[in-house]
Formats: C-alpha cells, sequence, structure tokens
C-alpha cells in the first residue's frame, strides 16, 4: 500500500534539513491521501523532493520523523537503532554495575527513535509510547529487544495508557513474567517499584546522578526532600550518613512505598515521613534544615501555562530560600519541557530576590547521561536544575 504523502510550503524545509525530528501541522502545504493516527508518512517538499519518512499525528505536531532521505521502515530498521540504544548504555558500563540496576534504554528523541521510552528495571523493560505509531510497533520492540538482550531480560511491561492520545492501551506485561512489585537497586539502595501504580515508567531514573550528589554531601545534615514521591533523593540522603531525612509527599500511597523503601535498607533510620502539600508544609518549618530538594511534578505541562507554572515554582523556591539555615544547599528542579533553562535560573533569582538572601549558584543539575539528547533536537533537555548556597 502506497504511503500518505505530506507537502511542506516553501522555506519549511529548513528545519528538515536541519534534521529536526518534528513536523508541525502550520508547514503542511496540502496531504495526499488520508493519514490514520500512527500511519507512516512520506514528507515532501514544495518541490516534491522526499525529505523524510515519520510517524504521523492529529496533533500540532503532525509527524515525528524515524528516518531522512530514506523510507524504509523495518525490523532491520528497529535492530539496528536498538541495537546503537543498547550499545551506548553498554559502553558507559549501565549492564555491569553490580551497585545499579536500572537505567534508561531508550530516550525518544534522544535516541533517534521520537516517541518511544524504554526504561531498564533490574531485567523488566518498561516500554512508554508517546505516540500511536510507536504503540503499534510493540509486537516488534518486544521481538528485537528479546533477541538483542537475550537472558538479560525476564519481562516486558506496556505503560502507555495515559500518554498516547488514542487511549487504546491497557497498562501490563506484554512478555515474560508478571510480578506485581519488583525490586531494584540505585547505588546501593534498593528500592520496591510497582509498575502499575508508579508515576512516569515505574521510578525518576533521570535523577540518579542528582541524588548521587545529593549523597555525597549529606554527612550529617538535616535534610528535608519535598515532592520526595518514594525516598529516591531520601535513601540517598540516609546512604550519605544523613543525621536526618523528612520526607513530604501529598500522595499517601507514595508515602507508604517511601517507608517500605527506608526499613528495606536502613534499620531505625533517623527519617521521617509525611503526607502533606509541600507548599503551606514549606511555610511552617524551622529553619533546621542543612539541605532542602525540590522535585516538584510538572508545573507547566505546555507553553500555555508557562507563566502559572513558572509562578508555582517561584513559590515554593521562595519559601525555601527563606526557610533553610545560612549556609544550607537547595537542589531545585523543573521537569517541565516548556520551561527553558533561562526561565527556570530567572525564576529562581526573582525567588532569592523576594526572600532578601545571597545565594549562588554552585551547580547545574540536568539529567543522568543515559538520557542523551539529540544535538537536532535541544527540546530534549526538559529536566532543569540548579545546586544553590544560601547565605
Amino acid at each position: 500500500m502506497e504511503r500518505c504523502k505530506l507537502y511542506l510550503k516553501q522555506g519549511k524545509e529548513k528545519s528538515i534539513h536541519r534534521k529536526h525530528p518534528w513536523v508541525f501541522s502550520g508547514a503542511i502545504n496540502k496531504i495526499v491521501g488520508n493519514p490514520s493516527e500512527g500511519d507512516l508518512v512520506d514528507i515532501y517538499d514544495c518541490q516534491k523532493q522526499y525529505l523524510a519518512t515519520g510517524h504521523y499525528q492529529n496533533e500540532s505536531i503532525i509527524a515525528k520523523i524515524l528516518q531522512f532521505g530514506n523510507n524504509i521502515i523495518d525490523y532491520k530498521f528497529w535492530k539496528e537503532r536498538f541495537a546503537q540504544a543498547i550499545d551506548y548504555r553498554r559502553r558507559f558500563g549501565f549492564f555491569d554495575n553490580p551497585n545499579t540496576n536500572v537505567f534508561r534504554l531508550v530516550n525518544g528523541e534522544g535516541d533517534f527513535m521520537p516517541g518511544l521510552i524504554a526504561d531498564y528495571y533490574n531485567g523488566v523493560i518498561v516500554l512508554q509510547a508517546h505516540s500511536e505509531g510507536m504503540h503499534r510497533n510493540f509486537n516488534v520492540f518486544t521481538n528485537v529487544i528479546t533477541e538483542l538482550l537475550d537472558d538479560n531480560v525476564v519481562s516486558i511491561f506496556d505503560k502507555s495508557s495515559s500518554t498516547i492520545p488514542s487511549g487504546n492501551s491497557t497498562d501490563g506485561y506484554i512478555w515474560g513474567n508478571n510480578p506485581e512489585e519488583w525490586e531494584i537497586k540505585e547505588d546501593e539502595n534498593k528500592f520496591i517499584i510497582n509498575f502499575y501504580e508508579g508515576q512516569k515508567t515505574g521510578f525518576f531514573i533521570d535523577q540518579r546522578e542528582n541524588r548521587a550528589l545529593v549523597r555525597s554531601l549529606s554527612a550529617g545534615k538535616r535534610v528535608l526532600n519535598t515532592f520526595g514521591y518514594t525516598g529516591g533523593f531520601s535513601l540517598s540522603a540516609l546512604r550519605g550518613n544523613a543525621e536526618y531525612v523528612e520526607t513530604v509527599d501529598i500522595s499517601k500511597k507514595a508515602i507508604a512505598l517511601c517507608d517500605r523503601n527506608v526499613k528495606l535498607n536502613f534499620t531505625d533510620a533517623k527519617h521521617k515521613s509525611v503526607a502533606l502539600d509541600v507548599l503551606p508544609y514549606l511555610s511552617e518549618i524551622d529553619n533546621n534544615y542543612d539541605i532542602i530538594i525540590l522535585d516538584p511534578p510538572a508545573f507547566a505541562k505546555n507553553h500555555r501555562s508557562l507563566q502559572q507554572g513558572l509562578k508555582g515554582y517561584k513559590n515554593i523556591n521562595q519559601r525555601a530560600i527563606e526557610k533553610i539555615k545560612p549556609g544550607g544547599l537547595i537542589f531545585t528542579f523543573s521537569c517541565s519541557q516548556a520551561v527553558s533553562r533561562d526561565d527556570f535560573q530567572t525564576m529562581v533569582f526573582t525567588a532569592a530576590a523576594n526572600a532578601n538572601r545571597k545565594v549562588r549558584i554552585i551547580k547545574h543539575l540536568p539529567h543522568a547521561i543515559d538520557h542523551p539528547i539529540s544535538i537536532y533536537h535541544p527540546e530534549g533537555e526538559y529536566l532543569k536544575g540548579l545546586l544553590i548556597y544560601v547565605e
């Protein structure tokens, strides 16, 4: 069957020549055929010269490009892409680390597979599609993954129910064993993962290197981990011999799992968990914390909500800057793709100025190296973070 064709307006081919993987609906002059969500479509310039092939979407991003200058998308194509992603992780030792057995295997555009996330959890692969086209290929991906990883994979889980527009997905195992919970290890800490109920693919893998930094700075410190979820930063602080750690999250389920994770790793840990809303909690705390971690959900999910999201980030950062002990450290993050690095740093500046305290930037905190960013797709740098020192 001949594919549908997207013809671009004059001048709109420039982004494709720069190998940007997204085509926006406003760039389209005409569509030949009647493509459905997830179909492969071929993309042409206004001179009818073939440019690329990608997945069609009924959205403002009308196509996500898989291949430039070649329209062959078959089993061999997918096997080569997955092999490249796996080789990248092997190069950095992720398959051979006795202290860490969880990492990102495929990072969408960063691994030249836009619309696909694959995370490795101690042998369980969690696939998450962000496009219908990718979800259609899960049977192919299962065959490719099991062929390439063999004994390194025991199960494959589909967690796409909330991320594909059609909603034609139910979270669950699609290959191998089907445990309700699973145990992983990161930087010596053990965690219980519930793939059905967990956020993202079950764990915030992208913060691994930032959690390691928290561990290295926590000895003898009092640490407050806000939006703490199931305790990733808290366990890192405890592993780093923190004097006391407190975890705050509005979700009672997350806090309950955090408590289980603490008990799994430590006996008589100096840890307290609190199921409350973070902002009012920050307003009430005493100035007795040496380290505060602010890792909220995405307050700005798109550019339409950017200003409101930045206001939310400013409020929590201002409260933390006001409340932290002199000489304290704040790890502050935004996982909103709509928030740029400049937006984020300006927001922290405003929060510091309003709090009327001297603040120094120590370090920018990106996501970990298993989350590569394509040089052609700077939007892939979704996680922004700063480590700041408050006088």
